[in-house]
C-alpha cells in the first residue's frame, strides 16, 4: 500500500521557465534539482519532503505552482513550505500564502 502524500502549495505571478524556477528553488533550499530533465523533477528541502514546479501549459500566463510533499506528515509540507517562501521572498520573489495543496 502507498503511503499517503501531504501536499502545501505555494503560488507565484511571474514568468519563469520550469527549470529556471526549480534553480531558484534549489538554490534557495541549498539543495539540487533530481531527476531534471524528467516528467517529475523536484527539489529535496528536508528529509521526507521536496518541491515540484508546475507551470502553465499552452502559454497560459502566471501564475504557477510550487507543491512542497511529505511523505510524513502534513506538519512538515507546512514547515517546509514557510521556510521555502520565506527563502524565496529574501531572493526578491512575491510568494502568496501557503495552501492546502492536492495529492
Amino acid at each position: 500500500m502507498a503511503s499517503a502524500l501531504h501536499a502545501v502549495t505555494l503560488v507565484v505571478n511571474m514568468p519563469i521557465t520550469k527549470i529556471d524556477a526549480l534553480d531558484v528553488i534549489a538554490f534557495a533550499a541549498d539543495g539540487g534539482i533530481e531527476d531534471a530533465g524528467t516528467a517529475q523533477p523536484r527539489v529535496w528541502l528536508a528529509p521526507h519532503a521536496w518541491a515540484e514546479v508546475e507551470i502553465p501549459r499552452f502559454a497560459d500566463p502566471p501564475p504557477f505552482a510550487i507543491d512542497i510533499y511529505s511523505d510524513v506528515s502534513g506538519a512538515i509540507a507546512w514547515a517546509q513550505a514557510r521556510r521555502l517562501a520565506e527563502a524565496l521572498e529574501r531572493l526578491g520573489w512575491t510568494v502568496e500564502p501557503p495552501r492546502a495543496g492536492v495529492q
